[in-house]
């Protein structure tokens, strides 16, 4: 059987990223499993299905054979006990639609940092382990949607005995529209915003972050760690960190994308200052600037996920991943952060997306 890919979430930044990088391998068949919101990507069949359902997603798959699946969405809701009740199930779902079947192989599973932060509501407190953040650390003594979608995973697995691996990337930059968790293409709508109306390009983050070590995860890494891990003997059941591989401080960061944009930095002295509570009269902003520069989307509300944004630089902790485990079973890649960022902006420009 040909290797037959189902991306739960293929519209979003993870999704989207990967299918384009298997259907680019040329040996993938590939399908996205979504709510049918957005529009796949050329080359992608789909299929709609309400995953919260489990009648929805028998329904859906019913027939349907694949040998690997990834999951690259959640859905975010008001409480953890709720993440956790939903999207846990999510998972279950489809892997108890698929694996009687018999030919699914592998399942990926995209979860992130905050398996060793905690969730939003119970964000770095308690005992946060030491940095860089290694596998072998493992949980934290809080609820945590991520640990429920892996006891889901890792019980399918054995009821349908399929190899899986789980992927812990840090912040992603990558291109996605209407995504919830975005910051390269929030920040470039701010940074688009100071140049076009005059505003200061301040710092919206900590000063553990301004001055702290960090790194991020390109969406384009991440396919092809998705790719390998799904492919390779030395990734089978096994979890790990991915991100780009190099380190960098925000105070030097901040200064490339603002020469990107041709804007200066201002100056950072020490105080948090979040885009969620600065940006209330972005929306009109942005529409008058996306009709004079005749762009795609005047919907700023599709671009930018202020409240991420804030919570990833607004950390008070140092927030630095290891690779070593990814290394050691063979996966070298390697993306510079500053064009990671820079790449975006590019498509992002070439989109129409925001003014060239």
């Amino acid at each position: 059987m040909e290797k037959r890919a189902l991306i739960i979430g293929a519209t979003g930044i993870v999704g989207g990223n990967l299918a384009q990088h298997l259907l680019a391998c040329g040996d993938w068949g590939v399908t996205g499993l979504s709510r049918g919101r957005t529009a796949a990507h050329s080359g992608i069949d789909s299929i709609t299905a309400d995953l919260t359902s489990a009648d929805s997603v028998t329904q859906a798959l019913q027939g349907q054979r694949f040998t690997h699946v990834f999951f690259t969405a959640w859905s975010r809701q008001a409480t953890e006990r709720e993440n956790i009740k939903v999207n846990g199930a999510m998972v279950r779902h489809v892997l108890d639609a698929l694996g009687p079947a018999g030919t699914l192989e592998h399942a990926a599973l995209v979860t992130g940092l905050k398996h060793y932060l905690g969730p939003f509501e119970a964000y770095a407190q308690g005992s946060v382990p030491l940095t860089p953040f290694r596998e072998e650390q493992g949980r934290q003594p809080v609820d945590n949607f991520y640990y429920e979608q892996e006891d889901r995973l890792f019980d399918a697995a054995r009821q349908y005995d399929f190899g899986w691996s789980v992927h812990r990337p840090h912040t992603i930059i990558g291109f996605a529209l209407g995504n919830a968790m975005n910051m390269g293409v929030t920040l470039a709508v701010y940074a688009t915003l100071c140049k076009e109306t005059g505003q200061p390009f301040v710092f919206p983050g900590s000063s553990a972050q301004w001055n702290g070590l960090t790194d991020m995860t390109d969406a384009q890494l991440l396919a092809r760690h998705l790719e390998w891990a799904a492919t390779s003997p030395n990734a089978r059941n096994e979890d790990f960190n991915v991100v780009n591989g190099d380190v960098f401080r925000w105070k030097w960061m901040w200064t490339q994308l603002a020469q990107y944009f041709g804007i200066d930095a201002a100056p950072f002295d020490g105080e948090t200052r979040p885009l969620e509570h600065r940006m209330h009269d972005a929306g009109k902003q942005w529409s008058a600037i996306a009709a004079r520069y005749r762009l795609g989307e005047p919907d700023i509300g599709r671009l930018a996920s202020w409240w991420h944004t804030d919570a990833d630089l607004g950390r008070p902790m140092e927030v630095l991943t290891d690779m070593s485990k990814s290394r050691k079973a063979g996966f070298l890649d390697y993306q510079s952060t500053s064009d990671a960022f820079f790449a975006l902006f590019d498509r992002l420009k070439a989109e129409r997306i925001i003014p060239a």
